[in-house]
């Protein structure tokens, strides 16, 4: 990864500009700029209250504002990083508008794109959104096993087309957001292709399931429980015996019915099938790990922002001191700080790496992909609850921001593949792929103080682990091979983690190499080395028994860490505005801002009483016109203006005001332009 800044002078770029180029890249505005622009617009703006419903119909009425200010719904579903970036600025806003705007543009329109272009398909209703589109993989008895999923797809010869339905209730579609909420609706469909009495595999199918009102004949739309988090219309959908055209199958190498009716497929391996239809999975993957990155940047910059100007009983009673004051509050909140670079690193690098990866290192980057997605979701969790935790009470209310964003998570660590089995799929993968490391890069102890030396010791616990988990396989009796698999997999999936952490921290040694010497490099320094230590720190055990750490390091360990700890904690303030968090945003949630405590005012209070009572004595005297002069009491002038006029007066002045304010954060350079 290489970090550029272009600057229209001279000036060489803040500090702040530089670490915001190293959490989004070196094209943050072209990439960024859109969507972190389009949250701060009015129709984005945080509501409050309503029913689930209401809140429901607003996230499709957003995601219509959202399309209509897109010059092609297409280029954006053919777009992983402009994808990706959607969901990192639009999930802390609206996790329900951010779900169905992934299945839109990412799982529907995507997958058509993908799938055999020489298909002359009519997307036009998808594109203006006269159809919402969503996709229906998962079965109630089928999640992590998609392969083995149920509901078939049976070519009618006669007709020319295909039977979907629906055997028995396991096989019923679960979870998809498919009910005439936001609209007519259509989904690709995942279902078993069979024809002249062979199983072909699972393909996709494009089917049409609601009009405005109701389901369509043949497709059958039940509302599931209310979920945790932001409401979504997740729905049990099944089919009796539905019929679509021959060409609602997403056809492509991997298969296809011909002309004479037969299939024909050059992929003879029906699973190899299976993931070439639900190869937008990956792309949703990083639209995961994006969503995790952008929730616990926004947590983490409304709790230190609260600790800042939460004030509590110093020492002495008569001294007010910031709640940040304490290192009980601002060591979390510094740890935080560095799990949530680290993250953001991370996540560049799996982008970055799958975008370019050819044939060869295909396999290689989609794994670092599914392992990144599971981690940086579960360290979203954390930083997430240990930031609520870090606001109280104010943290458990809806109106801070902090709820939703927690049970959003959870979300995120199910979709796309469970967190646990995508990480066990990764560690089976690499049980057998793992080599050993060269002898002369793991001669023991080196110097703490040494960042090559740290990051060496990420390479070395990870190896412990596989090694622990290959020798668990081998003691584990012959022939039988789920108890082979136990035996290892709970020592593989430790090393899946130490795969991450490490990819992680060489993430960090590549950006602070971009870095010039300077205040940037000091604090991105600092940042890697807390991140590190802690990791460290969590294995020191295993390191000391394998002759990599000696007991003196290990036992000055949580004496390095606290000093790491304080090093990053007195910058923690300023590096939440390397976030690039537009003030517009931080402002709809209270105990962003130091006069939160207004949110809580009583008009009808005593304390409003007796002043109001005040002012009235007073006021009369000072509004009272001088003689001879022409100048009106503002009473005067407003009641010419009329309730009216008054307000277009405030509404033309906020406006002006706002835009000058604004005009900074606002660049032209986007990814995804405006309609003319």
């Amino acid at each position: 990864m290489v970090v550029t800044v272009t600057t229209s002078d001279a000036t060489s770029p803040s500090t702040n500009d530089l670490l915001t180029a190293v959490l989004f890249g070196p094209n943050f505005r072209q990439e960024h700029g859109f969507w972190r622009r389009l949250l701060t617009t009015e129709p984005f703006r945080r509501p409050g209250g309503g029913t689930p419903d209401e809140r429901l119909a607003l996230s499709y009425h957003r995601l219509r504002i959202l399309n209509n200010a897109l010059d092609s719904g297409a280029r954006l579903a053919a777009d992983p990083r402009a994808l990706a970036a959607l969901h990192e600025w639009l999930g802390p806003v609206d996790p329900a508008l951010t779900t169905v705007a992934g299945i839109h543009y990412n799982l529907f329109l995507g997958s058509l794109l993908d799938h055999d272009a020489d298909t002359r398909r009519d997307l036009s209703d998808f594109l203006a959104l006269r159809r919402v589109g969503t996709f229906l993989c998962t079965e109630v008895a089928h999640g992590n096993d998609a392969a083995a999923i149920e509901t078939t797809a049976t070519y009618d010869r006669e007709r020319a087309g295909f039977v979907l339905h629906t055997p028995h209730a396991g096989a019923q579609k679960f979870m998809p957001n498919t009910s005439p909420a936001g609209g007519p609706k259509s989904g690709v469909v995942a279902a078993r292709l069979l024809a002249d009495g062979t199983d072909h595999g699972v393909f996709l199918f494009l089917t049409p399931l609601t009009d405005a009102h109701r389901a369509l004949p043949g497709v059958r739309v039940r509302r599931l429980p209310a979920r945790m988090g932001s409401p979504v219309d997740h729905c049990l959908t099944s089919f009796d015996r539905c019929f679509v055209p021959r060409d609602a199958l997403l056809a492509g190498q991997h298969g296809r019915i011909g002309d004479d009716g037969r299939f024909h497929s050059e992929v003879p391996n029906r699973r190899r099938r299976f993931l070439a239809s639900i190869g937008r999975v990956t792309p949703g993957k990083l639209s995961m790990s994006a969503c995790a990155v952008g929730s616990a940047r926004v947590t983490l910059a409304i709790a230190v922002r609260y600790a800042g100007h939460r004030m509590i009983s110093g020492s002495r009673a008569a001294r007010r001191i910031p709640v940040y004051a304490h290192r009980t509050h601002h060591g979390p909140l510094a740890a935080a700080m560095a799990t949530v670079y680290a993250m953001s690193l991370l996540h560049r690098k799996a982008l970055d790496g799958w975008e370019s990866a050819s044939g060869a290192d295909r396999d290689e980057a989609e794994r670092l992909v599914a392992v990144a997605k599971g981690w940086i979701t579960w360290q979203a969790r954390d930083v997430i609850v240990e930031c609520r935790e870090r606001c109280g009470a104010q943290g458990l209310l809806e109106n801070n921001g902090m709820t939703e964003l927690v049970t959003g998570i959870e979300g995120a660590i199910t979709a796309e593949g469970d967190n646990l089995a995508v990480h066990a799929k990764a560690a089976a993968e690499m049980l057998f792929g793992v080599t050993e490391r060269d002898p002369a890069e793991a001669e023991g102890p080196g110097d703490p103080n040494d960042p090559a030396f740290l990051g060496r010791l990420f390479g070395d616990v990870e190896d412990l682990w596989f090694a622990r988990a290959r020798e668990r396989m081998s003691a584990a009796p012959p022939g039988d091979p789920l108890g082979r698999w136990n035996a290892a997999s709970s020592a593989a999936l430790r090393g899946v983690e130490a795969y991450a952490y490490r990819q992680a921290d060489e993430a960090y040694a590549e950006a602070v190499a971009t870095l010039p010497e300077g205040e940037a490099r000091d604090r991105l320094t600092e940042l890697r080395r807390l991140f590190a230590l802690r990791w460290i720190d969590r294995n020191s055990g295993d390191l000391l028994a394998s002759g990599r750490l000696t007991a003196d390091q290990v036992a000055l360990l949580p004496d390095a860490v606290e000093e790491a700890t304080v090093a990053v904690a007195e910058h923690t303030p300023a590096l939440v505005e390397t976030f690039a968090l537009p003030e517009r945003l931080m402002s709809d949630w209270p105990i962003a801002g130091p006069r939160y405590a207004d949110v809580y005012d009583d008009p009808e209070g005593a304390w409003h009483r007796r002043r109001r009572a005040g002012i009235r004595g007073r006021a009369a005297e000072f509004r009272r016109p001088v003689c001879g002069s022409r100048r009106r009491p503002l009473r005067e002038k407003f009641a010419a203006l009329g309730t009216r006029g008054v307000l277009l007066a405030y509404w033309g002045t906020t406006s002006v005001l706002s835009r000058w304010f604004e005009k900074p954060q606002v660049s032209v350079d986007e990814s995804v332009h405006r309609k003319a």
